[in-house]
């Protein structure tokens, strides 16, 4: 018998159990290999303990809301198509505007991750843990029965909830940038299918070996999807105007109506309560099951006159029909007067084009969308891909999920933003490490004693902070970055580093209280030096002051201003567990509600019912609730 021989033997003549056991140590890779070796080893792979076994490896959901998953999907193997499919998408997702902050957090709901957009707030009568927190639906991506993924874009218009649906590209396992994009494709039927067209996801269990597997990264991108002689134009490609103006007129046309019956949870409340949790995993699976039958039968709300000529598939557009909605809208052949999402005048705007063009002709040189020059042409024409050449790569035309790695500069642990992309940018998520023991998120409010509201100010500003570690001229700092402030009206830019302190510089500055909001003894751990932020050079250049950083022995945070002496408590938060007790309230319009592009200092996703009505007023509410601490 040969060794070879000997080896598939032995594999084989390993229980179930066991195999599912050594396949933990394999990648998914790997398996796949394994199964290509000869039919009794596929056979074995194709066990559903194997996938089982995959999909805990994959840490989306646990292992009980992985046996609710299956029933929904055909295998394990399938489920496990999915998981690996939407793993990078995991976490919290943010945006420079508006500067109270964009968070969007990405949770499991069932057999789905959805995108959450956590609204800035005040704390609520119950606190962090108990109160509900407020949030509303961005995306979601369910995954059907083989595994195949749907993209669905909410969004809420004249008082009507809808999805967009639309495809999910192949996503990077180390995608930072998120991207709504609009992507001509080929139809299904036609010679050429697209790379990331539901080809891969649909392809049954045997092919998914040879689709994980072989690779065909020798050949270029507009080889891969158009082959030799044709090239593919990125929508990034075009200017701003004209992406927005695809955005606009696609989701218009692809729209579906939600039902009331669909309007249901998007995720499953805590276990805590197991009867509410099973009521829970019904509806969703009969809001799971109408939302693909809708995308699949093009059932919903459609503008364009010649619905009855659309396609089945409502996540693309026939192209013809496509253009005569382009043609119908009135302004298409005008200049679009918005820039990074700012609307101005067309007197403003031509007479700024017109000396950035002047300048780019003295400097022989201009500048892609990109901010690459293209084949060093002085040209306005290189500076972005017309329209007509984008629209003729296919034959239809849709909306699509693209999950990017692009190279990002950052300062203190906040990435640069490109200020005129649809897009939201991924936060690294620390795990904490005994080095790093405060790394991860944490929330809290201004005032002592932490925690409830009281009768004298009974509206506490939220604010989420991402605490990191950065090292710098040899000393390690840990970063408090806020990404979320509840107040009426910010005062310091999203992304500001609201206190920094030096890991190994102690404190000897004395806590000014005894005792917290249950009248027990306070019990500090150590305290550290370091510095706050205050008022400094206008709004986008703040200022610091000294502070400590107090650690508690039940492993709260308080910064306070050493000045002032105001108050920062945090406690360490899972966001996910908060927003499963939370409440959604309304979307804004699709896609807006993606990516949030114009400049705004006030909260535009929900309404404070107390907010000021001018500038002035909001900035003195907000110095009061926050006990003066920036002066």
């Amino acid at each position: 018998m040969s060794s070879e021989s000997c080896g598939s033997s032995l594999l084989l003549a390993l229980s179930d159990d066991v195999f599912s056991i050594i396949t933990c140590f394999l990648s998914l890779k790997d398996i796949c290999n394994l199964g290509l070796c000869c039919r009794n080893l596929y056979a074995l792979v194709d066990c559903e303990k194997v996938w089982l076994t995959q999909c805990e490896q994959v840490g989306i959901v646990p292992l009980q809301d992985l046996i609710e998953w299956r029933k929904a999907v055909s295998s394990y193997k399938a489920l496990c198509r999915f998981l690996f499919s939407v793993q990078p998408l995991m976490g919290i997702w943010v945006h420079q505007n508006p500067e109270l902050g964009n968070v969007v957090y990405v949770m499991p709901g069932f057999v789905s991750v959805v995108g959450c957009r956590v609204i800035p707030q005040e704390l609520g009568p119950l606190g962090i843990e108990d109160g509900p927190i407020l949030w509303a639906p961005v995306f979601e991506i369910i995954g059907d029965f083989d595994g195949s993924t749907a993209f669905f874009l909410h969004g809420r218009e004249k008082g009507c909830n809808y999805v967009y649906p639309g495809l999910v590209k192949p996503v990077g396992r180390s995608c930072n940038v998120l991207l709504l994009e609009i992507e001509p494709r080929q139809p299904k039927n036609g010679g050429k299918s697209l790379l990331h067209s539901k080809s891969f996801v649909h392809c049954p269990d045997k092919e998914l070996s040879k689709n994980i597997c072989r690779s065909n990264s020798g050949l270029s991108r507009s080889q891969r999807v158009f082959g030799q002689g044709e090239t593919l134009v990125p929508f990034s490609r075009l200017g701003f105007s004209d992406r927005r103006k695809l955005l606009d007129v696609v989701t218009s046309q692809i729209r579906l109506k939600v039902p009331d019956v669909a309007i249901g949870p998007l995720f499953p409340r805590l276990r805590d309560d197991e009867e509410n949790f099973q009521k829970d995993m019904v509806l969703l699976s009969e809001r799971r099951s109408m939302l693909l039958q809708m995308c699949n039968l093009g059932e919903g709300h459609m503008d364009s006159e010649a619905s009855s000529q659309q396609p089945c598939d409502r996540t693309q557009l026939q192209l013809n029909e496509f253009r005569k909605s382009l043609d119908r809208t009135s302004d298409f052949h005008n200049t679009i007067n918005e820039d990074a999402g700012h609307r101005q005048s067309p007197r403003k705007k031509s007479l700024g084009r017109y000396f950035k063009d002047s300048l780019n002709q003295i400097l022989g040189k201009s500048v892609s969308f990109n901010g690459n020059s293209k084949n060093g042409s002085s040209s306005s024409e290189n500076k972005y891909a017309s329209l007509p050449e984008f629209l003729s790569s296919g034959d239809t035309i849709g909306l699509s999920l693209h999950a990017s790695t692009v190279k990002l500069s950052s300062y203190r642990a906040w990435p640069n933003m490109h200020d005129s992309r649809f897009a939201i940018y991924k936060l690294p998520l620390r795990i904490p490490t005994a080095d790093q023991e405060y790394a991860g998120l944490w929330g809290g409010t201004f005032g002592w004693p932490p925690g409830k509201p009281t009768k004298d100010k009974p509206g506490k500003a939220l604010f989420f902070l991402l605490l990191s570690y950065e090292e710098c001229q040899g000393q390690q700092h840990l970063i408090a970055t806020k990404i979320l402030e509840g107040t009426h009206y910010v005062l310091h830019p999203n992304g500001s580093a609201m206190f920094i302190v030096n890991i190994d510089e102690p404190s000897t500055d004395p806590f000014p209280w005894d005792t917290d909001v249950d009248s027990l003894n306070v019990n500090i751990k150590h305290a550290l030096k370091g510095e706050g932020i205050a008022n400094g050079y206008g709004f986008r250049y703040p200022g610091s002051k000294p502070g400590s950083l107090f650690v508690f022995q039940d492993g709260h945070l308080a910064f306070i201003w050493k000045e002032s002496r105001a108050v920062l408590t945090l406690q360490r938060i899972n966001l996910q567990e908060l927003l499963r007790k939370g409440e959604r309230v309304p979307a804004l319009p699709p896609i807006a509600n993606f990516s949030y592009l114009t400049k705004s200092y006030s909260n535009v996703f929900a309404e404070f019912p107390n907010t000021s009505t001018t500038s002035a007023s909001a900035r003195e509410e907000q110095s009061d609730a926050l006990g003066e601490n920036y002066r």
